[in-house]
Parts: C-alpha cells; sequence; structure tokens
C-alpha cells in the first residue's frame, strides 16, 4: 500500500497509550517496542511480499532478511519468528518446500528459531515472517532522533525495485543481477551491531516507500530536514539505464506522487534520479543519522564488521520538517 493510502488510514485508527509500550502507532517506526520488564524490552514486527526473483529458495531468503530488518532497525536482535504464506492450490508444493528452506536457512544464520506460522490459499505467492526480539533500553534506534548536523549512511545500494521490474519483463535475466539478490538476502545485523556500537539513537531501513520515503518518515518524525547528494548514492549497475527508459515499479509512482510537495530538487537534476530515490527497495539496507562526533566510529565499525556499503549521502538539516532537498553534491 503506498505512503499516502497507509497515513489515511492510520489516521483514523484510535490509538491506545500504554506506558509499557515505549514505541507504538505514534510514529511510524519499523517496528513497536514494548517494556515487558524494567530490563527486557520486546521488539515486533511483521512483513510479507510477493516474489521479486523466481529462484523460491532465494525468494525465501530475502524476505527472511526483509522481515528481521525491522528488528536491527530498532537496535535489536531478532529472537523468535512465525512464517506467513499464501499459496496458491494447485502450484507445485516444492515450490513453497524451497521457500520455506531459504528462509529457515537464513533465521538460523541470524541464530532466529522459527516457531510456527500461518498459511493461507491465495492467487498469487506470498512470503514472509512476524519477528519477535529485544533490545536493551540505551540501544533503542527510533526515526524520531535525528539532529540537525547530523549525516546520513547508508548500508546497501539502491535500484533493485528497478532490476526486479525489469526482471519480470524479461529485459533482465536473475543471472544477471546475482550480485544483487546475494545483497538483498545479506542481514543488517552487521550494519546494526555497528549502530549500536557506535552510539547512534536515530535511524531505518529502506523499503518499500524508497530511500526518500523512508527519510520523509524519519525527517517529519524528528522535526527536521534534510538534503541528499547524488554524488554520494550508491547504486545498482543498471539500474540508471532502467530508470532513464521508463521500466519503473508501479510504487515509484505513489512514492513519487504522494511525496511530490516534500521534495525539492536542484535545477539541472534528471528525472531518472527520483525514479531512483523513490524506488521501493525489498531487503534494503539502513539508513543511519549519526552525530558527526560519531561518524568516524561508525564508519569504522561498519568497516570492521565489513559491510561493503557505507556512504554518506546527506546530512540532516533545521528546515521545514519533512522536507529534503536533493542537491548534485555537498556544497
Amino acid at each position: 500500500m503506498g505512503l499516502a493510502d497507509l497515513k489515511e488510514v492510520l489516521e483514523t485508527f484510535p490509538r491506545r497509550v500504554a506506558k509499557e509500550l515505549l514505541v507504538g502507532m505514534e510514529t511510524p517506526d519499523d517496528a513497536a517496542v514494548y517494556e515487558l520488564r524494567e530490563d527486557l524490552l520486546v521488539v515486533q514486527t511483521v512483513d510479507f511480499f510477493t516474489p521479486i526473483v523466481d529462484d523460491p529458495y532465494l525468494f525465501g531468503q530475502i524476505s527472511a532478511a526483509n522481515s528481521m530488518s525491522d528488528i536491527y532497525a530498532m537496535g535489536g536482535r531478532p529472537v523468535t519468528a512465525m512464517n506467513i504464506v499464501c499459496f496458491p492450490c494447485g502450484l507445485d508444493l516444492q515450490i513453497l518446500a524451497e521457500i520455506l528452506r531459504g528462509g529457515r536457512e537464513k533465521a538460523e544464520e541470524a541464530n532466529v528459531l522459527i516457531v510456527g506460522g500461518h498459511t493461507v490459499e491465495d492467487e498469487v505467492p506470498k512470503y514472509g515472517m512476524s519477528v519477535t526480539g529485544t533490545v536493551e533500553r540505551e540501544n533503542v534506534v527510533t526515526i524520531d532522533k535525528a539532529k540537525p548536523g547530523d549525516y546520513l549512511v547508508l548500508t546497501k545500494p539502491l535500484g533493485i525495485g528497478l532490476l526486479a521490474t525489469a526482471l519480470k519483463g524479461g529485459l533482465l535475466a536473475e543471472e544477471e543481477m546475482k550480485d544483487e539478490i546475494l545483497v538483498a538476502a545479506q542481514l543488517n545485523k552487521a550494519a546494526s551491531e555497528a549502530m549500536v556500537f557506535a552510539g547512534v539513537k536515530a535511524g531505518t531501513d529502506v523499503t518499500g516507500f524508497g530511500l526518500l520515503g523512508h527519510l520523509y518518515e524519519m525527517m517529519e518524525a524528528s522535526k527536521t530536514s534534510a538534503e541528499i547528494w547524488l554524488d554520494q548514492i550508491p547504486i545498482w549497475p543498471k539500474a540508471q539505464e532502467y530508470a532513464e527508459i521508463g521500466v519503473i515499479p508501479a510504487a515509484t509512482r505513489r512514492n513519487r506522487d504522494a511525496l511530490a510537495e516534500w521534495v525539492l530538487t536542484e535545477p539541472g537534476i534528471d528525472k531518472f534520479w527520483l525514479d531512483i530515490l523513490f524506488d521501493p527497495q525489498t531487503s534494503g539496507g539502513l539508513l543511519i543519522s549519526v552525530s558527526p562526533e560519531k561518524k568516524d566510529k561508525l564508519l569504522a565499525e561498519l568497516s570492521q564488521k565489513e559491510v561493503a556499503c557505507r556512504a554518506i549521502v546527506g546530512r540532516v538539516d533545521s528546515g521545514q520538517p519533512g522536507t529534503t532537498r536533493v542537491k548534485k553534491g555537498e556544497r
């Protein structure tokens, strides 16, 4: 569902206040944080989607990594998961077995126990997980703590949505995007641990609303604005090519239309850049807001943990809350 439609529906939803609910629906954070005891905070999230690749095993891997990403984005550690499966009646059950095998192996990599799940019949396969984790109180990362002067660090390249659309359209073979698929299947565990180690308090992961959509949520919640530097944005090979010829997901247009008034671009910036910045990411990286004093510590720890992408893509400012200025570079 698009950002604007979702926001319209949620604004009519009654909010229940509880002192134990430390992070809930009052902000569009990646997961909820609930206090069971003073020394035990629980993090909960759920996510599932349709295949972005043809290989069912890789789809299971990517979807599981994506589902656990919300826990990592909050500075937490996933502990248990429950499978969510929608599967067509009559489709080869070996396909489902491979999807679940991919999800199980990714959960094992994260030291997460799959404890059950739920299945329904559907015309289109869908897979994901409901994930429960824990987080220490001092390590909770939320979207409303960004401060003017913070740098914005991105831990995976952009463009997977464009490539997946090209794949579905027969313009690209799965073998041609094997590097991108492997990165989409990577856990955000190492990036999360580096973020916590550096003492970061503000961040999110980049998924269906694209970089600019999730940045908007962070800036609005933090009552700040941002600037993005195009010469620092990491993108996958061929993503620009498909953006330039209009091979873009429908969600890209929804994201762009929903936030048109909140994005200001410098004169002379090519249109394809907005399609890349609004491209819905499946199992994208973390977007971390880090103070100048902690930036070097974060980057060093990301390097130590072999997080290949650690791009400084912009900075937080004190302008109109929620706005982002897209610039060619820092100046």
